[in-house]
Parts: structure tokens; C-alpha cells; sequence
């Protein structure tokens, strides 16, 4: 099938094709031929429904930034012998890109200036489209990050849910249940007119960014997700992501801490871009932006513990709820030192006031 796609992009057969990237949704290849190097995905269609949606998305995007910051990097689909910026051959959806030499991707921010431009660089997309009517974009995802809806599936799981599992996560569900102020707090946002919905990436961690070889942010890449939101998404998974020195597949809960300097790298980023944009309410949810992402991503994975697995899989018997104590477990630190990281806020936003 790989030929077929192959062919239809005009390839010989005078190439070089080996994966390429850690990425779980998508198929990626890197493509080395005569004509240059490429990055070819299959888009997973069982988890975008609607994969040309996306093609529509990028289209669109692409346009603005070509007309508005012609000088910018931003990685084009490349057509394919017919014209098309999307393949489809027998069911599956596939996309080429152009390789950007001299750059790279990391799987984890493993230093303070690497979380600094990688927040730049999301910054800056948001803030180049800014002027983007963000309601012409097509939800990729519906709900993605709606946690009252996510919140809503939490409590229909734990009416619902396997009996085994609802019993052994009894300290787990207590905990996020007497977190719910989140919810209402989230839902607020949703109806305050001074959280303007933009054009917003919804997976920024790090591996979503092209660094050049002296660590400095190229560009933003991978814009399945990319669709109308609030600020709190972008920023909030770069602090759920970047924060802490494990992941969160981590076991060993121990290990799980805030790291205070990644926290204003992060906010030094991304408000150097967007300090102008944000109203000031929206600047006062900084902070907030962590916490609503790690307790979503803790409902997520215990929602799917307490229904067998069925969205996330498991490679162990308790991973999804090992998964969801370890973001709990964030979550906790994240708001015990909510006051200082609040006063990081305050001092940078005045800085550059």
C-alpha cells in the first residue's frame, strides 16, 4: 500500500524510506529521493473521523500565514501528482511534507530555554493568527477539551464502570471528585466574553516543535488538533508536559515534581508573544491553565480505567490507573504551589508591562 502512496506523490523507486518520530496517533516515514527529503504520515482514522477536516484546517491556515508573515516557517503539504494535499488509497489518509533540514524534535524538555522557545513558538502562532476568524476552522475533535463533558463521562463511568476497578480507585475517585471547583471554574470561562476563543494547537508538548541546531524554536508542527479554543488549552499542556521531570507513564510517584524555573521559561515564552493579546483576566487564568489540564488528563485515564481500557488501551493490567494517580499526583503539587507560581505570573506580566 505504501507504493500506492508513494507513486501518487510521483516518487521512483530510486528512494530511501525508514520511520521516522515517537509519535502514537499517526504513522510517520521519513522519504529520502532525488527530489529532496520528505515527511509522510498516515493520519489515524480511527481517532480523526473526518481526516480531510484537518486537510481543510491547514488549507486555510496556510493561506492566512502565506499572505500576512510570508516570511515565516510554516511546513506546506506537498501536492500529489493530481493536485491533492490529502491521499486516500484504500481507506487510509496520508499527507507529505517537506523536510526542514538541520532541524530536530524532542520527546522531553530537558532544560529551562528549551520549555522558553518552545512556548515562544506557540506564542507566536497564536499570535500570528490572531486576526484569523477562529470560527471558520472545523473542530477536528469535538469536546476535545470540553472538561465538563469529560468530567459528565467521568460520572457516567463511575455509575457504569467495571465493579473491580470502581472499588480499588476509591481514594483516586475521591480525590478529583472534591476537585470539581475546576469544572466550575472552566465553565465560567466558557461564558466570559474576555476569553476569546482563537485558533489554538491543542497538543503542545514539546515534540510539536522544530528546533534549529543551536536550540532555538523553528516552527509549531503537527496541527491534527488544531481548531477554535481558549488560551488554557496551549498553555495548560505545556505546563502539564514540561513541568515535571517524568512523564506520565512514571510509576514511581516520587519523582513527580514541579520544577519552578520551567514554570517561567514557559510563562516568559509564551506571554513575550502574547502579553498583547490576552485580556487581563485571561492572564490571571495562567496559572489556572495547569491545573485544568493535569486534572482532565487524570479524569481521561481513570474514565477509561473504570471502562476496561477501552480508549487509551493498557500495556499492564493498571496502567490507565496508574496513569491518572500520576497526573492526580501532579495536579496536587501543581496547587500547593499555586501562590508562587501565581506571584512568577504577576512579576513577568508587570515586566513587560
Amino acid at each position: 500500500m505504501l507504493d500506492q502512496v508513494l507513486t501518487a506523490y510521483g516518487f521512483s523507486n530510486d528512494i530511501q524510506v525508514t520511520p521516522h518520530g515517537s509519535g502514537l496517533i499517526n504513522h510517520t516515514w521519513n522519504i529520502r529521493s532525488q527530489q529532496g527529503n520528505f515527511i509522510l504520515q498516515q493520519i489515524n482514522h480511527e481517532v480523526f473521523a473526518r481526516p480531510w477536516l484537518i486537510t481543510e484546517n491547514i488549507e486555510k491556515v496556510s493561506t492566512w500565514l502565506k499572505t500576512h508573515f510570508p516570511e515565516v516557517t510554516f511546513p506546506r503539504p506537498v501536492a500529489s501528482v493530481k493536485g491533492e494535499t490529502m491521499v486516500e488509497i484504500d481507506g487510509g489518509y496520508y499527507r507529505l511534507y517537506p523536510f526542514i533540514e538541520q532541524s530536530f524534535t524532542i520527546d522531553v524538555a530537558d532544560t529551562p530555554s528549551q520549555a522558553f522557545e518552545a512556548a515562544r513558538q506557540f506564542g507566536a502562532f497564536t499570535r500570528m493568527l490572531s486576526g484569523f476568524p477562529a470560527d471558520k476552522l472545523h473542530e477536528t475533535l469535538p469536546g476535545f477539551h470540553d472538561l465538563s463533558r469529560r468530567y459528565q463521562d467521568f460520572k457516567q463511568a463511575l455509575v457504569k464502570g467495571n465493579p473491580d476497578r470502581l472499588r480499588k480507585a476509591g481514594s483516586l475517585i475521591g480525590y478529583l471528585q472534591a476537585q470539581n471547583g475546576l469544572v466550575s471554574e472552566y465553565e465560567k470561562i466558557r461564558t466570559d466574553p474576555a476569553f476569546r476563543l482563537r485558533v489554538t494547537h491543542h497538543d503542545t508538548k514539546i515534540s510539536n516543535v522544530l528546533f534549529d541546531a543551536k536550540g532555538k524554536g523553528i516552527c509549531v508542527i503537527d496541527l491534527d488538533t488544531m481548531m477554535p479554543g481558549y488560551f488554557i488549552s496551549d498553555v495548560g499542556d505545556m505546563l502539564r508536559t514540561y513541568l515535571s521531570p517524568v512523564s506520565e507513564e512514571e510509576k514511581d510517584l516520587s519523582l513527580i515534581t514541579i520544577r519552578e524555573s520551567y514554570f517561567q521559561a514557559i510563562v516568559e515564552g509564551y506571554l513575550g508573544q502574547m502579553r498583547d493579546e490576552l485580556t487581563d483576566k485571561e492572564k490571571a487564568a495562567f496559572t489556572y491553565s495547569g491545573a485544568f489540564m493535569m486534572y482532565m488528563q487524570s479524569l481521561r485515564f481513570l474514565t477509561d480505567y473504570l471502562n476496561d481500557d477501552v480508549y487509551y488501551g493498557r500495556k499492564y493490567e493498571d496502567h490507565n490507573y496508574i496513569r491518572s494517580l500520576n497526573q492526580a499526583t501532579l495536579l496536587d503539587l501543581y496547587q500547593e504551589k499555586m501562590p508562587t507560581l501565581r506571584n512568577i505570573t504577576r512579576k513577568v506580566t508587570m515586566e513587560g508591562a
